[in-house]
């Protein structure tokens, strides 16, 4: 299973907004053991929206799209997607009482077009009810390819990207993903030479090749992270398969190493 995530909004290109759905749910598929590939942002254009959708449809098996679900004009994600799939909108009752309940908890009782736009959606799709707004969240399913459509305020697109899991994602893989951060910075009086990516890498030597688990390096400003990343059919099995690598970094970097944290 390979995954997309393609980020629906112009506020997201111009800067508006910073972009931490793409990061929540990068590390959500990461812990479900789905292979991410590519994250893509498009603005709110019917016809670049379109062509998004078809290239990451066309390399990946999954995509996870947020934004683009709201009552506006612009908001068209589902009914690009929908056209995608061959598929019509068609009126949900139930997505239309919990819009039409959820205004009057606001205290509005005269819906909007707009407003009604939202209980409008694709035929033969799977509807994911909105706790913390109005858009419902939408999973479609065609030929081995899978688009789930979520909200893009955040607070609501964590609350159902959890509900996609517990009804879909859940069933895509048949392992997870758990890493270990190693984090190098070494006593005070210890060179920063010493602990630069280079040298650690240098150290490291063939455990870098190594396939499960990975290990990868990374710089930062105050010292060196390693990151071990194993695959396994649950989190102990994972962390079993990882523990050789991470006690081999250990008993070469010794006192190079500051703290060792699982990545949650």
């Amino acid at each position: 299973m390979s995954a997309e995530i393609l980020c629906v909004g112009t506020e997201l290109l111009l800067g508006d907004i910073v972009n931490t759905n793409a990061q929540y749910i990068s590390k959500k598929l990461a812990h479900l053991g789905i292979d991410l590939y590519y994250h893509t942002v498009v603005g709110d254009n019917a016809d670049r929206l379109s062509q998004a959708l078809e290239v990451a449809l066309s390399r990946s098996n999954l995509v996870i799209m947020t934004g683009g679900l709201g009552p506006t004009k612009d908001d068209m994600t589902k009914e690009i997607t929908a056209r995608y799939f061959g598929r019509k909108l068609q009126f949900d009752q139930t997505t239309y009482e919990h819009v039409k309940e959820r205004l009057e908890s606001y205290g509005i009782f005269q819906m909007t077009d707009g407003q009604k736009k939202q209980a409008m959606v694709p035929e033969d799709s799977v509807i994911i009810q909105n706790p913390e707004g109005l858009a419902p969240g939408i999973i479609m399913v065609k030929d081995g390819k899978a688009v789930v459509m979520l909200p893009g305020p955040p607070k609501e697109m964590k609350v159902l990207l959890e509900k996609a899991c517990d009804m879909f994602l859940n069933k895509l893989s048949n392992q997870v993903l758990v890493s270990i951060n190693i984090k190098c910075k070494g006593p005070d009086e210890m060179p920063l030479k010493e602990i630069g990516e280079g040298p650690i890498a240098d150290q490291l030597g063939d455990i870098l090749d190594n396939e499960n688990p990975t290990v990868a390096t990374y710089a930062k400003e105050d010292g060196v992270l390693i990151r071990v990343t194993a695959s396994g059919k649950d989190r102990e099995d994972a962390l079993i398969i990882m523990k050789p690598v991470v006690t081999k970094i250990a008993e070469i970097l010794g006192n190079k190493i500051a703290w060792v944290k699982e990545d949650k």
